[in-house]
């Protein structure tokens, strides 16, 4: 059993779905078996992964959106309930190994440090052997790696040919392998989760290259040549219509010739970045053929959620940007034109791409039209399906797939699982669909919502209605802003779209008013569905839920102890220092000659700080998510013996969140209380340091500053490093006096 999950790829991004991007194992997966043209998901990646793996619908599962937005509501909370088993603890149940590689984000963010809890890691959940990364995205070349229940640093580095997918596969293998050669007759369940083709967009360059040239006609092209080539294969019907140009999206043509140079190689990074994943997974397929295993496994691949739109109207270099809701400009982006794909840059293509990418449907990742929710589904299985290279447009969930494994393997949901009595599925099966093209789908309804965004699939029909979406008439209203009941009532009232999917596939004729019952019938029918599923009250809110504090597995406090050769604290559970005073303080002994080295650093070179040693000077640097690098310098050298390094922030004015901006603040650095150096930081980051946890004692990964090479371990001895929130910071009336007049 292989699940292969893939993340952010659109409906019409891999070649078996008429994209022109070359995807062969993939095509070759479909021609020997069934491609899917009418598969759902949630419109995002936790609460998708969760219904792949449990056969229930997101909000049942605690996941109404990715772990990083939790809330209290029981459907908010990122909390999967131990009565909805994993199919890894029920395949467990009778003999299989289980593998989970690659991306889990599946529990709590402030869970995943060295403190646990471990119940709701991979090894958790039914999982024997894990290796991957835990959060929601990662470097390719330089990726926060976990092997089982412990940190890991990369086997190799991107100069000696290190990519994480590559690292996957292999590992992948190697798991099955060790298996194998004791027992060859054991079954194995393999959740194969890659890091692609999520931002950031990281691939060798000999890749990209490939399609230098490939997509300089633009976004409006591509979406026709797809189109029409989906028709050609009989992915879409020969009568289906192109959705309309999506009101965000400039035309092509509109561009400057420099705007579309830069989304022109955006777009050739991304489809390397596939194409590069679909030669990886090859490689575990020609390992299957080799050990006897390929006809016999039953294969399905999927994609979590439509295309994203997380790079913005133009791009961006460092997606950190997107989150931090600090866009670079055009120029600064051109800059590093010969850097996308590399390892300083954290990348993502522009928004005309993900429109492109989800043809021949609307919108995208994080709202429920059917470029969020529709995406690629193929099954391939020769011992157990007849049927090659045919296409299935049966509707189907990827709540159904646990369903469906159950239904072939012929074994029932078990009632309990480690003692815990189970929930029922809330899929159904379409293994009636693998030698039947005609045979009516037995899902008939299905409801979504997502950050707002509501929707419903029955029997044909599709009533929508976004949050504030593009038919909203309050449009500058922003994204994720909270929704009220008065909110709730007017969107009810007015705002609901309905379509014939039948006969519609891309949601092209707005029916609400010719049917108004039929419309009344489907949100009627909705909050029905909502009511079963733990969706009530809707959060439509994104960016209070980021920037509110997690809670945490101890008491709140504002001292934390770092001490060298401990695991990374990921940001959940680290300190949160951001627009606010806080100081850090080492213990250090300087040995006879000098000492050098990281003392406590978070982040990486997408974003993130480091106090640290160099040149035996004491340094400070905050790396804005690439747009500026701010770095004090202390004005003495550090003497030989025992001392406290210290460095102090203390802002100077108020964070603007709404224009990206962090807030100003003085920067001063102490030796044994004696202030040594001083800045004034215009700007910091604003919301959120990611990926890349806090450290102490080296810089995993990338370096968050090019004044070391990473991962620079500090040559004296650290005894401590303590980080203080409580605002306590050194008071010096001479310093203040003289930096005064300094300033006269």
């Amino acid at each position: 059993m292989l699940f292969i999950v893939f993340d952010d790829t659109g409906f019409g991004q891999l070649g078996c779905y008429g994209s022109p991007i070359e995807t062969p194992n993939l095509d070759a997966l479909a021609a020997g078996g069934l491609l899917y043209s009418n598969m759902h998901t949630t419109a995002l990646c936790s609460p998708s992964r969760s219904c792949i793996i449990t056969g229930r619908n997101h909000h049942a599962n605690g996941m109404a959106a990715i772990t990083e937005l939790a809330t209290g509501y029981p459907g908010y909370n990122g909390q999967i309930p131990f009565e909805n088993g994993f199919l890894s603890e029920m395949l467990l149940q009778h003999g299989y190994n289980t593998y989970m590689v690659g991306k889990w984000h599946l529990m709590p963010s402030e869970q995943e440090s060295a403190a646990g809890p471990y119940d709701r890691w991979p090894l958790g959940r039914g999982f024997e052997r894990f290796y991957g990364f835990l959060g929601g995205d990662t470097s390719q070349w330089y990726p926060d790696l976990v092997y089982d229940n412990h940190q890991v640093e990369p086997p190799a580095t991107p100069e000696e040919g290190y990519h994480l997918t590559e690292d996957l596969v292999e590992r992948a293998m190697s798991f099955i392998a060790d298996a194998k050669q004791v027992a060859p007759d054991k079954p194995f369940f393999l959740n194969l989760c890659l890091g692609a083709t999520h931002a950031p967009h990281h691939v060798p360059q000999e890749w990209a290259d490939r399609y230098r040239g490939h997509f300089d006609d633009g976004w409006d092209a591509y979406r026709e040549q797809t189109f029409a080539r989906q028709k050609q294969l009989g992915v879409v019907p020969s009568g289906a219509q192109l959705s309309p140009r999506d009101p965000d999206v400039p035309a092509w043509e509109s561009l400057s010739a420099e705007a579309r140079r830069l989304a022109a190689r955006l777009m050739e990074v991304y489809a390397g970045f596939l194409s590069h994943s679909d030669h990886h997974l090859g490689r575990l397929l020609a390992f299957l053929k080799e050990t006897g295993e390929f006809d016999n496994t039953l294969i399905m691949v999927v994609s979590d959620n439509g295309a994203s739109a997380e790079g913005g109207v133009t791009g961006t270099t460092n997606e950190m940007q997107f989150f931090n809701n600090a866009p670079e400009t055009l120029e600064e982006s051109l800059t590093r034109i010969d850097e996308l794909g590399g390892p300083t840059t954290f990348n993502h293509y522009p928004w005309g791409w993900t429109w492109a990418g989800n043809t021949p449907f609307r919108r995208w990742k994080r709202e429920t039209y059917r470029g969020g929710v529709s995406d690629p589904f193929l099954v391939h299985w020769p011992d157990g399906i007849r049927a090659r290279g045919e296409i299935r447009d049966q509707f189907a969930h990827i709540i159904d797939m646990v369903p469906t494994v159950l239904d072939v393997l012929g074994i029932e949901a078990p009632a309990t699982i480690r003692g815990v009595t189970q929930s029922p599925l809330h899929g159904v099966s379409f293994a009636h669909t693998f030698d039947d093209a005609d045979v009516v789908s037995r899902h008939r309804t299905q409801y979504y919502e997502m950050l707002g965004h509501r929707a419903i699939d029955h029997d044909g029909w599709r009533a929508v209605c976004p949050w504030p979406g593009p038919s909203f008439e309050e449009a500058e209203r922003p994204f994720g802003t909270p929704i009220t009941m008065a909110d709730l009532d007017d969107l009810d009232a007015h705002h609901w779209e309905l379509y014939h999917v039948d006969e519609d596939i891309a949601e092209t004729k707005n029916l609400a008013r010719d049917h108004r019952s039929k419309l009344i019938e489907m949100i009627a029918l909705w909050y029905v569905e909502a009511g079963k599923y733990n969706v009530l009250p809707i959060d439509g809110s994104v960016l209070q839920r980021i920037m509110t504090e997690r809670p945490q597995i101890t008491e709140n406090r504002t001292s934390y102890t770092f001490r060298s050769g401990t695991q990374a604290m990921p940001a959940a559970v680290a300190p949160r220092l951001l627009n606010r005073p806080h100081s850090v303080t080492a213990d250090v002994e300087i040995p006879p000659g000098g000492a050098q080295g990281v003392l406590l650093c978070q982040g990486t070179n997408a974003g993130g700080w480091s106090l640290y040693v160099k040149d035996n000077h004491l340094h400070y640097a905050h790396n804005f998510v690439q747009r500026a690098l701010h770095h004090v310098v202390s004005s003495e050298s550090l003497p030989e013996g025992r001392h406290a390094l210290r460095f102090e922030f203390e802002p100077t004015g108020a964070p603007d969140i709404t224009h990206g901006k962090g807030a100003p603040g003085r920067a001063q650095l102490y030796i044994d209380g004696r202030l040594v150096g001083q800045s004034d930081m215009p700007v910091t980051t604003p919301i959120a340091i990611n990926p890349g946890g806090m450290a102490c004692g080296a810089n995993p990964g990338s370096a968050v500053t090019p004044d070391y090479q990473a991962p620079f371990h500090f040559t004296g001895t650290l005894h401590s490093v303590t980080v203080d929130l409580s605002g306590d910071l050194i008071v010096d009336a001479e310093s203040e006096m003289r930096m005064h007049m300094a300033r006269q």
